[in-house]
């Protein structure tokens, strides 16, 4: 987790609400996009832990409020995220289609599917866990796709003492201190950070 972290949720709130009167914010979503499809080639979901606004809300504000409930194994499977991720990007490239090119039109594309979809992660993370949207987020699918065999976290066995702290603090809920490759592991480093014997590391 990165210092600035904490402190990137506002930006969700303000393209979701200002982008209704000011949509040209909604572009502000094109350098989230280009971002996260870069870090993933070498990071994985990296972006997803340390540089994603709304992640960053959820965990800081919304996780105030959560119920913390276990997220259902479901909304992992492919079969649901892939479905989600034709919808949504059928319904955006419907909508841009639909803007005859016009600058403001395109911009407020993006926004009305940034206000609908951190709508959706505000619900499921108060009615379930913090993270309920990560585990099928189209982006978070497109960079486990990309990159989620990528910088894997490690667990040195021999240090290792089955005290189950990380797996605690996981926002993700994952299976932490196992040694299998964790494709929705988000790199925020909170488990690394509870380790007592410091038995876990990132690998490239």
């Amino acid at each position: 987790m990165l210092k600035i972290t904490p402190y990137l949720g506002i930006l969700v709130i303000i393209v979701s609400i200002a982008g209704l009167w000011f949509p040209l914010l909604g572009y502000f979503l094109l350098l989230v996009f280009a971002t996260l499809l870069i870090t993933s080639i070498s990071r994985g979901r990296w972006f997803c832990g340390n540089l994603c606004p709304r992640g960053s809300f959820n965990d800081f504000w919304v996780g105030k409020i959560t119920r913390n409930k276990k997220i259902p194994a479901i909304l992992r499977s492919y079969w649901v995220r892939i479905p989600i991720f034709m919808l949504m990007m059928g319904f955006m490239g419907y909508r841009l289609l639909s803007t005859q090119g016009l600058i403001n039109q395109i911009g407020m594309v993006f926004v009305i599917m940034c206000l609908v979809t951190t709508t959706i992660a505000l619900v499921t993370g108060a009615g379930i866990s913090p993270r309920t949207w990560c585990t099928f987020c189209p982006m978070g699918t497109v960079q486990n796709l990309i990159g989620g065999k990528k910088y894997q976290l490690r667990t040195d066995e021999s240090k290792c003492i089955n005290c189950n702290k990380c797996e605690k603090v996981c926002p993700m809920q994952l299976d932490v201190h196992t040694n299998n490759d964790k494709p929705d592991c988000i790199k925020c480093g909170r488990c690394i950070t509870a380790c007592p014997t410091k038995a876990l590391a990132f690998k490239a």
